[in-house]
């Protein structure tokens, strides 16, 4: 059987011509010094150990040649290795190429060790260009600036390049040089109501157990049995991912009564298999069709005729965060409402909490690590305000 090329080791061999010792790594030649010296194995090995540090490539432009198009496609392999979890790709790969795309629109045959600070502002103008708000061109590129300190710590560009590139500051608050993005509030309990109306079974349910939580709508979706410790009067719900796990740190979701009522139809499954399920979702749609049908069973189509045998897309086995957003914003178009996210019921749970037990009781329900983060999550209550104003003002 041939070996697949890019797994095994480069050679140690012996130059015939020049009688030193030579290696090929990513097709390019390395002489070593006198062959069988000692010296020339310690440099063999040095070269060795930097080639598989850097993820074995099977090519590789030399530092002085290297274009920025080069840079982007080293460094997205990096990407595709470095965002994974759960064996699939996180939503950073996805925003990796949004950051890149003015990039490589601008300055994708240019040298990266010529890339600079103002070709960097060019390519922030062009993201404010496209409408990025400044949060969003912020982050890209930072993103960006990111990507070069990785071609210089693979030495594939002068570390004075990310150092001058770090120079750049950030578009401030206020400065109206992109557009500001609305800050996400809570939504209205009368909103969720009508909403709830025009929701199925599930999807309905995911909505009441997450207002009852204050959990992360991935966590909703994510949610199994045997995450769940039923030991106490309070239930304890520990993901098995999560947001913030690359942290290291632990998250724990506080089951109480009334969320509790809502999960203990879902637990007669297996044990890792989700709770809530778009395939479950569409039979009970199905059975609660079927039962209002009013032609008889003895005319008309049998159930489940009409319906296309390969469909492109079947329900699958757990909403995600998005399809979860979808079904909610649809039922509150349905409803007559304004539209909302299913995150906006966190900051709902955590201003009622903030509300009754403070902030530190929002931070504790809504997992985070330091206060500040709650404050934002956690909308000032305008009740205590108006009465502190009506006191003292």
């Amino acid at each position: 059987m041939a070996r697949r090329q890019g797994h095994s080791i480069p050679k140690y061999r012996k130059h015939r011509g020049s009688g030193q010792a030579i290696v090929t790594i990513a097709g390019r030649d390395h002489y070593l010094g006198p062959h069988g010296t000692k010296a020339s194995r310690i440099e063999y090995d040095r070269l060795i150990t930097e080639w598989l540090v850097s993820g074995r490539p099977s090519s590789l432009p030399a530092s002085d040649e290297i274009s920025v198009a080069e840079l982007i496609v080293a460094f997205w392999r990096h990407v595709q290795k470095r965002y994974v979890k759960n064996g699939k790709p996180t939503s950073e790969q996805h925003l990796f190429k949004m950051a890149v795309a003015p990039l490589r629109e601008l300055y994708n045959e240019t040298p990266a060790a010529e890339f600079g600070p103002l070709a960097l502002k060019a390519v922030r103008a062009k993201m404010i260009e496209r409408d990025f708000s400044r949060k969003t061109v912020n982050d890209n590129i930072r993103r960006v600036v990111r990507m070069f300190r990785w071609g210089a710590a693979e030495e594939l560009i002068p570390a004075s390049v990310p150092q001058a590139l770090a120079m750049v500051p950030g578009l401030r608050k206020g400065s109206g040089e992109a557009r500001e993005t609305a800050p996400i509030m809570p939504v209205d309990d009368s909103v969720v109501d009508a909403t709830l109306e025009h929701l199925p079974a599930i999807p309905g349910d995911m909505v009441r157990f997450q207002r009852f939580t204050g959990a992360r709508p991935g966590e909703v979706c994510n949610l199994r049995p045997c995450d769940l410790d039923r030991s106490g009067e309070v239930w304890l719900y520990r993901p098995g991912s999560h947001k913030t796990e690359h942290h290291g740190r632990e998250r724990t979701i506080y089951v109480g009564p009334k969320a509790q009522e809502i999960l203990l139809r879902y637990l007669i499954r297996d044990s890792e298999t989700c709770c809530f399920r778009p395939c479950d979702s569409e039979k009970k749609r199905l059975a609660a069709v079927n039962a209002a049908r009013k032609t008889p069973l003895c005319c008309g189509d049998k159930p489940g005729s009409n319906r296309v045998r390969k469909p492109k897309r079947k329900p699958g086995e757990k909403y995600d965060a998005n399809s979860y957003r979808i079904v909610v914003q649809r039922a509150a178009e349905r409803a007559g409402v304004p539209k909302w996210a299913p995150n906006q019921l966190r900051h709902s749970a955590g201003t009622e909490v903030r509300r009754r037990f403070g902030v530190e009781g929002a931070q504790t329900i809504l997992g985070h690590a330091n206060v500040t983060t709650s404050q934002i999550y956690a909308e000032k209550d305008s009740a205590l305000g108006t009465r502190i104003a009506r006191e003292i003002g």
